[in-house]
């Protein structure tokens, strides 16, 4: 993650990464019942992974800053 902002500036980072994130955080929230912190948050991380995956195949440009030349 800090590598995404270092290189992209928040604004950026955020705006590609918002829906995937709150997608994966509500699915967490009320589906992930595993009574183990860590297996929740290892679930949380993954499905934020794989949602922003399939948000990159499907919205290949989505989010990208234009260059300047």
């Amino acid at each position: 993650m800090f590598s995404l902002i270092k290189d992209l500036g928040f604004r950026v980072a955020a705006r590609r990464e918002a829906v995937p994130f709150l997608i994966a955080f509500a699915a967490a929230e009320f589906f992930f019942k595993f009574k183990s912190f860590a297996l929740e948050c290892v679930a949380f991380l993954a499905l934020w992974y794989a949602l922003s995956f399939l948000q990159s195949l499907l919205f290949p440009h989505a989010g990208r800053q234009r260059s300047g030349s």
